[in-house]
């Protein structure tokens, strides 16, 4: 592991210093917490970022557009016939919430 120094304002590091207390956790597990989820956070919203603008430039281009609704009619009206059929056969029952 590699170690880091890290000036921050002594407002922060109060309030680091509680948290730590109040979690009974050392000051640099919660550092280390906190930056894993900014990371985690940042890559996520990268991640998004490239979504949307994938889905911008197919929203742009009438042909990828049409393409994406013959897929879209497609499963809607063959695809899905198909899903609840495996389920049935499977003994899954359709109504199920099984996401829940």
């Amino acid at each position: 592991m590699v170690m880091i120094s890290l000036c921050v304002p002594d407002k922060i590091e109060k309030r680091l210093a509680d948290e730590a207390h109040i979690a009974g956790r050392a000051r640099s597990e919660l550092v280390l917490e906190a930056l894993t989820d900014f990371l985690a956070r940042r890559e996520r919203e990268r991640f998004m970022t490239a979504m949307v603008a994938a889905a911008r430039t197919l929203a742009a281009d009438p042909e990828a557009m049409s393409e994406s609704q013959e897929i879209a009619d497609d499963l809607a009206n063959d695809g899905l016939d198909s899903v609840i059929e495996a389920e049935c056969a499977t003994g899954v029952e359709s109504q199920t919430k099984w996401w829940r």
